[in-house]
């Protein structure tokens, strides 16, 4: 006891060196993680929310009540509903998000940039924001759109479909078809028509829409027309603007297109390989020869039944009640198996089966040759497209003013947090250190279990690992000494134990039945009959003693001629 109450002490101090003073043990188990509502730089930083104040609906995040056109009446209002809500699960207390609270409903809402964005000097563009979907979604999108600075964002009230954009960026589902968009509306500067250019290169993980938890965006553009898509601050892929490959149309159109009006000639010839006419037909080749014959060594089985058919009408058949001879025609049973053919070869008329024939050489054909006409595959030739234009700075027309979301799904409960609108990088970094990340932080805290908190805090702290061997080492060591000492004083007790303990004392018993036995003895004539008796008597007083005192031994007496 006194060992296991020292064993206990060790445990407890080094615990309590592991630990200290300034973290307890109760830092390991689940807490929640602190949140303040972070603010962000008047300087690179043209739009940074985090919607934890609830009166920024409809004062700063005003909701659109337009209608979309040439759209039915039912269809055509934009009155799905927004809210400014908590998280519903593994929420950061004092932390909140928008949510749009409404299911197959058009909604739309938007805000204005503090100062509006310019693709000049230089800059560089970073769209970042958080999408939660906290039920489960099937179809609707959660994209954000970069909304073109000018009159029509005079009044948010009216913003929909229409509302010009510069950039789209967010991610979207229906169905089994997931992707993250990234359109960019852009002006021809030779007739300044727009065109949406989609981005083919997006995905996402369909673990987005499922898993419930907050997800981070992040679409960094360069100057130099480079572009970087982070999920979660993973790089998840690098582009170039004016790639060919990255844009569906490309941003800047071919330099030659296809003559529409060019036709191919007459003679233009496009096989590359002709009949040899040169080529005769050999004397010894016989088109008449077929290509299988009957394989003559072949015999019929001698189990097979010629005469038995393989098929038998069915005698256990009825005709139908509703049979009707006059539309059915006549009845017949229908045919089963015969069983006659199921342990044999086969039944019914025999024929030798078909092998290949040596002699078969099919229909004579003239052997190919090259063409001496060959003039390869025809395309129509490539003349210089007269719309045909170089943008080297594709979004520097289209400045942003305003950022809105325009929506329709049909799952609600999708939550928006922490949007961003900044010229570096590092502005959207510090940002998502002190909301999304914080956020992960305590999704991870509040899920994991006790062990998991204790691992994780041994994580973060790696040098508890060699106090943890220690403890180990230390706890083997006293519990085999503690064994060790347990068998020794076992043995010694064992050995010290007295081997000539007292037995139930039964030899007097024993002695009056010997003298009993003698006295019968004496009276017995017959001789024979006496020691028959005495043989008895000596069973009897075995058993007996047996039975009393089982591990002593049995004391036998001198038998008597």
């Amino acid at each position: 006891m006194a060992k296991i109450k020292l064993l206990a002490c060790i445990a407890v101090l080094v615990v309590h060196l592991a630990f200290g003073e300034e973290q307890a043990p109760s830092d390991v188990s689940v807490e929640s993680v602190p949140y303040t509502s972070p603010t962000a730089s008047k300087v690179g930083v043209y739009l940074a929310e985090n919607f934890d104040n609830p009166s920024l609906l409809d004062t700063k995040w005003i909701k659109s009540n337009s209608k979309k056109p040439d759209v039915d009446e039912e269809l055509a209002q934009y009155d799905g509903k927004w809210n400014i809500e908590e998280l519903e699960r593994f929420p950061l207390k004092g932390d909140r998000g928008l949510v749009l609270a409404s299911e197959s409903r058009h909604a739309a809402i938007s805000s204005k940039l503090d100062k509006p964005f310019k693709f000049d000097g230089g800059k560089t563009l970073v769209i970042q924001y958080e999408v939660a979907f906290q039920k489960p979604h099937t179809c609707g999108g959660a994209y954000l759109k970069l909304l073109t600075d000018g009159p029509h964002i005079k009044d948010l009230t009216q913003f929909n479909d229409k509302t010009p954009y510069s950039i789209m960026f967010g991610p979207d589902k229906c169905g089994p078809t997931s992707k993250v968009h990234f359109i960019i509306r852009h002006k021809n500067p030779r007739n300044n028509t727009i065109t949406e250019k989609h981005c083919l290169k997006l995905k996402t993980e369909e673990s987005v829409f499922t898993d419930h938890q907050p997800h981070l965006f992040t679409l960094v553009v360069k100057p130099d027309n480079s572009y970087s898509f982070f999920l979660d601050q993973e790089l998840q892929y690098e582009g170039d603007l004016l790639s060919e490959d990255d844009f569906n149309p490309p941003i800047n159109p071919p330099k030659e297109i296809v003559d529409k009006n060019d036709v191919k000639p007459e003679d233009w010839d496009e096989r590359s390989k002709i009949p040899d006419e040169s080529a005769v037909k050999p004397d010894d080749w016989d088109e008449s020869e077929p290509e299988s014959i009957p394989d003559e060594s072949s015999s019929m089985p001698d189990d097979w039944l010629e005469e038995e058919p393989t098929h038998i009408p069915d005698t256990a058949a009825v005709k139908p009640t509703d049979w009707d001879n006059e539309m059915d025609g006549e009845w017949e049973p229908p045919l089963i198996n015969n069983p006659k053919c199921e342990d044999r070869s086969g039944c019914g008329p025999w024929s030798r089966p078909l092998m290949k024939n040596p002699k078969y050489k099919g229909k004579w054909k003239q052997p190919l040759t090259d063409n001496p006409n060959y003039r390869g595959k025809w395309t129509p030739r490539l003349i210089h497209n007269p719309d045909y234009f170089y943008d080297k700075n594709p979004l520097k027309s289209s400045p942003i003013g305003a950022v809105g979301f325009e929506l329709w799904s049909i799952s609600d409960k999708i939550y928006f947090d922490n949007v961003v609108i900044a010229d570096d990088e590092v502005h959207a970094e510090k940002w998502s250190e002190v909301t999304w990340s914080l956020k992960k932080k305590n999704v991870s805290h509040e899920s994991e279990s006790v062990f998991g908190a204790v691992i994780r805090y041994t994580n973060e702290n790696p040098w508890l690992w060699a106090v943890y061997v220690v403890v180990i080492a230390v706890t083997v060591v006293l519990i085999v000494i503690t064994c060790c000492t347990s068998k020794e004083k076992t043995s010694l007790n064992e050995s010290s134990k007295k081997t000539d303990e007292p037995v139930p004392d039964v030899e007097a018993e024993a002695s009056d039945e010997e003298h009993e036995a003698d006295i019968k003895e004496d009276e017995e004539v017959d001789s024979k009959s006496a020691d028959d008796d005495e043989e008895n008597v000596d069973v009897e007083a075995d058993q007996t003693n047996e039975d009393q005192v089982p591990s002593s031994p049995r004391k036998r007496r001198t038998r008597k001629d």
